[in-house]
């Protein structure tokens, strides 16, 4: 495997802004995973569909294509409403499985972010992190977000929003969020984000000199 960084944790953690830094500051190509179950659950709601129905999110699943996402369409509330739910469906993530690994074994290496990037997508990465941050502090940042965007959306509702998720992230049967036992945990909640960017910088750098070793062994 070449150098896979996976970086998992709960919305609005950080983890995105973590996972692009780190990309862009070794060169590697980056995907966030989240996109791809926002999309299919902007696609299902533009078709009449619910993200609820396992058979009609599957199907948008197995024909989503990336080029195709609208990157503005797929940041709204409603749409990581809508990805969380789509999300429980076992037909969906296998759906997507594929796709996510086949970016996880680009030439040179990746960046991933996800939910199950270091249980289930690239369980052998060399370097995973767990981002994670108190729930009113992730509430805070998304409000900050989607209210930036013009949405109007009170802090309450959007952190009754990020609680839910979380348990509903944490309690589906098919891959839940659960940090992966050899990945290093980085809570944001009172970090800067240059201060996190320099934390993840440091526990990728340390990961990525064991791989180096461990590659020059073999």
């Amino acid at each position: 495997m070449d150098f896979v960084i996976a970086v998992d944790g709960p919305a609005a953690s950080g983890k995105g802004t973590v996972a692009e830094g780190l990309a862009r500051a070794l060169g590697l190509p980056y995907l966030d995973t989240g996109v791809l179950y926002r999309a299919v659950g902007v696609t299902l709601a533009a078709a009449g569909g619910s993200p609820d129905d396992p058979e009609a999110a599957e199907t948008a699943a197995r024909a989503l294509r990336l080029e195709a996402i609208d990157p503005l369409a797929i940041r709204t509330a409603a749409a990581g409403e809508a990805a969380s739910r789509v999300a429980v469906h076992p037909g969906v993530r296998q759906a997507l499985v594929a796709l996510q690994r086949s970016f996880a074994e680009t030439a040179g290496g990746a960046v991933l972010d996800g939910r199950d990037i270091g249980t289930v997508i690239a369980p052998d990465a060399p370097a995973k992190l767990f981002v994670t941050a108190e729930p009113a502090v992730r509430a805070a940042r998304r409000w900050k977000q989607l209210t930036g965007q013009g949405e109007d959306i009170a802090l309450e509702a959007v952190e009754a929003d990020i609680r839910r998720r979380d348990d509903r992230d944490k309690a589906r049967a098919s891959a839940p969020l659960i940090q992966a036992e050899d990945a290093v945990l980085l809570d944001t909640s009172h970090l800067t984000i240059e201060q996190a960017a320099d934390a993840a910088r440091r526990i990728v750098e340390q990961a990525r000199a064991r791989w180096l070793a461990n590659q020059s062994e073999g």
